[in-house]
């Protein structure tokens, strides 16, 4: 880095505010406004005596209209590169071509780019490269640039939403004792200190209901989690989600608060609850259907299961529809294996799957009408596992048995079943009164909203596989579309 560059810059203004501030302006008009803006140099042309580039900063981009005659250094500013960073001071004038534009009266190199940026830059072409290099792909995709803004948007507005309903924002540990909370084999890690194995949360969602054990009525957290699973276009290893708990409500309470809380969200952002996604319109306003699993099972696959149909029969549906299953499960199980692989893609939406099987929802209440299910819910919506939510399990000698059953699967072989918590189910030995839970994946939800069809589109540094060749190797250089 050059001595030359300077350590901060006085930046008065974005070229949102001056293309806002001055859209009116008649062409060939000049004001007697003095801005600094800062940004990358995108394009450049030179025309003689004259030269124009193209200034982008995080919120748009302006012309600048340099002049021989009273651009200091002209020819140092026609030899920049695409792609350094500049300082320029100058009026906000209007070309005689009409190019609301910013004059350059005084400039300052704030960075080199040492790697080239082409003069017509429209997009990274190498999806792989776009996920890799984000530093340069937010430069030249617009619509990373709108999705991440939309991200971000999108989980002010989930915040801003519970606040108003007086729910408490709170942090529980990452470094988890036992791993719990969910279905997901953990990622492991060393504690040098205490010599002891610890495991990366799979779910912050034991922590939280301990904190209404503890008197927080209503409690949410959004944070990262971490699942040693496989990778998709909608799963990371890493993961952002939203969690909270509402006591004195049950699921019905719940399934409202998330359709009202998604809608709210849509119209927030996108000032409408009608997407288009995947190339189908979606309405996400309230009230979304809710129907059982035994049922939406029956209207996409035409078969009729429920807990009380023989294992063998069960099986048989399994191997007609090819469904993947181990001799050591369940009725609850082998329906829930059955639904995904024959229903939950074909759900465009809304829709709340309800009534899981108790054996396959560890820490859901019991049905209050039906024996052997849960009051449990999945919001589905485009074919896809939005959340789930459920009545929660108060009763400790329950949830004792329900672990231990996670435990035995976690025995014959199931890396994902939990373990026994002891200090959970101390937990609920104080008591934990009737509360609905709530876990909404937060990625899933801004692909959603953004009309994203793969998680990596929405992370911005998805987990990825090595790159070729050795660490000493330079990056590939982006291939572009123009």
């Amino acid at each position: 880095m050059s001595s030359d560059v300077p350590y901060r810059a006085d930046v008065t203004a974005t070229t949102a505010q001056i293309l806002e501030d001055h859209d009116s302006l008649e062409v060939g008009e000049e004001t007697a406004v003095v801005v600094s803006i800062a940004g990358r140099l995108m394009l450049r042309r030179d025309q003689g005596r004259l030269a124009f580039g193209v200034l982008q900063d995080s919120t748009g981009r302006i012309q600048l209209f340099a002049m021989a005659k009273s651009t200091p250094d002209f020819d140092g500013f026609t030899g920049l590169n695409i792609g350094d960073w500049v300082l320029v001071t100058g009026i906000v004038m209007n070309t005689k071509r009409g190019e609301l534009s910013v004059r350059v009266d005084e400039w300052t190199v704030l960075a080199h780019a040492q790697r080239s940026f082409p003069d017509k830059w429209h997009g990274i072409s190498d999806q792989d490269l776009r996920y890799r290099q984000r530093y340069v792909d937010l430069w030249v995709t617009e619509e990373a640039r709108t999705s991440f803004r939309q991200r971000s948007q999108i989980i002010a507005s989930m915040r801003n939403w519970l606040a108003e309903r007086d729910f408490i924002e709170v942090e529980t540990p990452i470094l988890h004792p036992i791993p719990g909370g969910a279905h997901a084999k953990p990622f492991t890690t060393h504690h040098n200190a205490l010599d002891r194995e610890l495991y990366l949360r799979i779910a912050p969602e034991l922590y939280l209901k301990r904190l209404v054990v503890g008197g927080m009525e209503r409690v949410f957290e959004i944070g990262r989690v971490f699942r040693n699973e496989g990778m998709s276009t909608r799963h990371n290893p890493e993961f952002t989600m939203l969690e909270l708990y509402w006591a004195y409500a049950d699921h019905n309470d719940m399934m409202t608060l998330t359709e009202e809380m998604v809608a709210a969200v849509a119209i927030d952002v996108l000032g409408t609850t009608t997407i288009d996604y995947d190339g189908r319109e979606l309405d996400v306003s309230a009230p979304w259907r809710r129907a059982t699993m035994e049922d939406l099972i029956l209207e996409h696959a035409g078969v009729e299961v429920s807990l009380d149909t023989p294992l063998d029969e069960l099986r048989a549906l399994c191997e007609k529809f090819g469904v993947e299953h181990e001799a050591h499960y369940g009725p609850g199980k082998l329906i829930l294996e059955i639904y995904e692989k024959t229903t939950e893609s074909e759900l465009w939406g809304p829709v709340f799957v309800t009534d899981y099987p108790a054996e396959v929802s560890p820490l859901s209440r019991e049905h209050r009408e039906r024996p052997g299910y849960t009051e449990r819910f999945e919001p589905i919506v485009a074919g896809r596992e939005l959340g789930n939510g459920f009545s929660e399990l108060q009763d400790p000698a329950v949830q004792r048995e329900r672990f231990e059953s996670q435990e035995a699967d976690r025995d014959a072989g199931d890396d994902e079943a939990m373990v026994v918590d002891e200090d959970y189910i101390r937990a609920l030995e104080y008591g934990l009164p009737g509360t609905a839970g709530l876990g909404i994946g937060i990625d899933r939800l801004v692909m959603l909203l953004t009309g994203t069809t793969t998680i990596r589109d929405v992370v911005l540094f998805p987990t990825l596989r090595p790159e070729q060749g050795s660490a000493d190797e330079p990056a590939p250089e982006p291939d572009v579309t123009s």
